[in-house]
């Protein structure tokens, strides 16, 4: 029989083989992810202090466990830090970016042109294009949110013959980004972006009325906007532009209709920005407008599309040029308004048109991906933004989609400008009167936390299985706050249209503003809604489509 000590010296024993065994075990230096797995288990498998006594040993002897040293960890190599193997060279050669390499090279031209010509010129290029008339008013013209134009002009261009009444007029209204030149004209005879829309025996036409389109306030095709000079001090407003709404604009385009002497149009007609601008003209002067044809746009906006402008506005901002919007005389923010283009083209076209065109398509499958763009797409996108980032004033663009963001023709938003329009009339109209335009917005500690609304009529849209538009019974109710607001177009005859394959402006946007037309009175609403079968261009259906689009506004029309 072994003798309790003679047990615990056993004991002893074995623990300080085992320590020694741990102690010897070779580290393995390689960086491969199997060593470094070995390396993982041989230190979770040690242990840092003697393994316990039996038992049978007593407490006496159980102090004593303490005068054995803990094992020494083995050494390890960082294995990030391994030298290299054999010539020092990288293991693959760097991606080129030629499409970075183009943006350097049009930034260092830019700042070229800024070095060699003076403030008043710059290096940003001149944006109005070809021969446009020019109304300058003096009379001040107070904003919704309280800013002040105390002179401004508003850049236009005219088809047709205007008769001895002048009752057929119609006003076309634009999208964000277009000029006025809706269509050649003998002073300008390159093709505008409505050409096959305007003119005899078409859409608008020409043998019957007498065609007006404007370049919208804020813009930078003639008309004043951020890149004007601001006659109180001589230099460009930048920045200090006041924010402009859809009715603002507006406002000023009826301010030309007073000089042309038009007191009644025959018809306020826009797509996209100009179908909310064409709304907008019958709410704001309901007895000077007749007819009106909103195509592809919405009587408010909605979520989807403030994000998507938000992030173009964003880039234009991220970009170090903007310089918050004093770079006139500088390097202008191309970098960004070219992401911010891609960004818009991405939601005016649709993703079955591009399935169709582009598909999985490589622009050269016979080299190695790329970053830079190269599927078909990419370059589609890059393409659009090379177009576009010098052919318009990226502050209008901030100025502008604001504006859209700002949108909404319901009653208790239209009761809310009122009340503010005369608290600023009350106040002087002035800058001093109206306060500070500063930001004033402090972002909340915690995120928005997410509310669902169930009952939204929206949702009640995104779910429904309709797909009869023109049944009135199939769509949703709309909210009673857009009924209300609408109730001034009541007696006004009014065509509606949108297009299935849009993700800017979803069809039941139409749906709804012509819904909520009829609950709020109105037996005139034509309501039309091209299907993807007919139209898969998305949003941009209402630049494309002549038979389609074009066909219904000129029966509306008549």
């Amino acid at each position: 029989m072994t003798s309790r000590p003679a047990a615990v010296a056993r004991s002893l024993r074995q623990a300080s083989s085992a320590l020694s065994g741990h102690a010897a075990r070779p580290v393995c230096h390689n960086a491969h992810p199997t060593c470094a797995r070995r390396l993982t288990t041989a230190a979770a498998a040690s242990p840092t202090l003697p393994p316990t006594l039996p038992p049978s040993a007593s407490p006496a002897r159980a102090q004593h466990q303490h005068q054995y040293p803990a094992p020494q960890a083995a050494p390890r190599r960082a294995l990030h830090r391994q030298p290299p193997r054999r010539s020092g060279a990288p293991s693959n050669p760097a991606i080129k970016f030629p499409c970075l390499d183009a943006l350097e090279t049009r930034s260092a031209t830019l700042q070229q042109a800024a070095s060699t010509r003076s403030d008043e010129s710059g290096p940003e290029p001149s944006y109005t294009v070809g021969a446009t008339q020019i109304y300058h008013c003096e009379d001040p013209l107070l904003l919704d949110h309280g800013g002040l134009l105390h002179e401004f002009d508003i850049a236009y261009e005219t088809w047709g013959q205007m008769n001895h009444d002048r009752s057929n007029v119609v006003l076309l209204h634009t999208g964000l980004s277009a000029s006025s030149h809706a269509h050649s004209t003998p002073e300008n005879p390159q093709p505008g972006w409505w050409e096959k829309f305007i003119g005899p025996g078409l859409a608008l036409d020409t043998n019957k009325y007498f065609v007006i389109c404007t370049n919208v306030l804020g813009g930078c095709f003639g008309s004043t906007g951020p890149s004007s000079i601001d006659p109180s001090d001589g230099k460009r407003y930048a920045t200090r532009f006041p924010i402009l709404t859809m009715q603002d604009m507006v406002r000023a385009q009826f301010r030309l209709l007073d000089h042309l002497g038009v007191d009644v149009l025959h018809a306020s007609v826009g797509s996209s920005m100009g179908g909310m601008q064409s709304l907008a003209a019958g709410v704001e002067f309901p007895a000077r407008v007749g007819r009106i044809v909103s195509i592809s746009a919405c009587a408010r906006s909605h979520p989807y599309s403030i994000a998507m402008r938000y992030v173009q506005r964003r880039a234009i901002l991220n970009d170090p040029n903007w310089n918050r919007g004093f770079y006139y005389g500088r390097v202008p923010p191309h970098v960004g308004m070219k992401l911010a283009r891609e960004i818009a083209t991405i939601t005016y076209r649709s993703g079955p048109e591009w399935e169709q065109r582009f598909g999985r398509r490589r622009a050269d499958a016979s080299k190695p991906p790329a970053l830079c763009p190269d599927f078909l797409v990419e370059t589609y996108l890059d393409h659009a933004g090379e177009k576009f980032c010098l052919t318009y004033d990226p502050n209008s663009l901030l100025y502008v989609s604001k504006a859209m963001d700002l949108f909404d023709l319901g009653r208790e938003n239209r009761q809310a400008t009122a009340a503010r329009r005369a608290q600023y009339h009350a106040a002087g109209a002035s800058p001093a009167g109206t306060g500070s335009p500063a930001c004033s917005l402090i972002l909340p500690d915690k995120p928005y936390e997410e509310q669902p609304q169930p009952d939204s009529p929206v949702l009640s849209a995104l779910t429904s299985d309709s797909t009869s538009s023109n049944n009135s019974n199939s769509l949703p109710k709309p909210p009673a706050d857009l009924v209300a607001g609408l109730a001034p177009l009541r007696e006004h005859p009014v065509l509606v249209m949108g297009v299935a394959s849009d993700i800017l402006f979803p069809a039941w946007q139409q749906a709804e503003v012509a819904q909520a037309l009829r609950e709020a009175g109105n037996e005139k609403v034509e309501h039309h809604e091209l299907s993807e079968g007919h139209s898969l261009f998305g949003h941009d259906t209402f630049l494309l489509d002549v038979e389609g689009v074009g066909g219904a506004v000129r029966a509306f029309l008549g």
